[in-house]
């Protein structure tokens, strides 16, 4: 049994990168491990400084919904972020919180494997690469760390339009083979 944190990072209601992350978790959890879904949507994440003062505490100085966000998946042998793509790219909240898990780097964590699920209105398959680039960016920076794969959900774009969508059935086999 693996411990699964799955963060969705779409600040929409009824996204359809969260239903990615939902049938991930799904998957995940069907699978036997133990899975927690966290949703940034009401969540309260602020820029980080760039003072470095986590590198000599390990914590960081800011006060909001990160410190919490941190310490699962500081605890997760496997970790699945949800964003939607916006300008090619992955969302500004998604990349803000990756900012943000500086305190993690030179740490004791625990994973290892690394997912992305992603959704865009555009529907070529070299839409999330520069998404996928900038996750793999911060991966590199995590030593016991991989990109361990993704799904892509193209030519979705209204809350819910996923819905029947063929990716739904893949991120749930993701999830399943964790």
């Amino acid at each position: 049994m693996k411990k699964v944190l799955v963060i969705s990072t779409s600040l929409r209601g009824a996204s359809n990168s969260h239903e990615l992350a939902e049938a991930f978790a799904q998957g995940a959890k069907e699978a036997g491990n133990e899975v927690e879904l966290v949703t940034l949507h009401h969540k309260e994440i602020k820029f980080c400084l760039g003072c470095l003062k986590c590198q000599q505490t390990g914590k960081c100085v800011i006060r909001d919904d990160v410190a919490e966000i941190m310490a699962k998946l500081h605890d997760a042998d496997v970790v699945c972020f949800a964003t939607p793509i916006y300008y090619y790219e992955m969302s500004g909240q998604m990349k803000t919180l990756l900012d943000r898990f500086n305190p993690l780097y030179g740490g004791d964590y625990r994973f290892t494997d690394v997912y992305l699920m992603t959704s865009a209105a555009e529907d070529m398959p070299d839409v999330p690469d520069r998404a996928i680039s900038g996750l793999n960016g911060w991966i590199e920076c995590f030593e016991r760390a991989r990109y361990a794969g993704g799904v892509f959900a193209g030519g979705v774009t209204a809350p819910g339009e996923i819905k029947g969508h063929p990716s739904l059935a893949k991120a749930y086999d993701m999830g399943k083979n964790v």
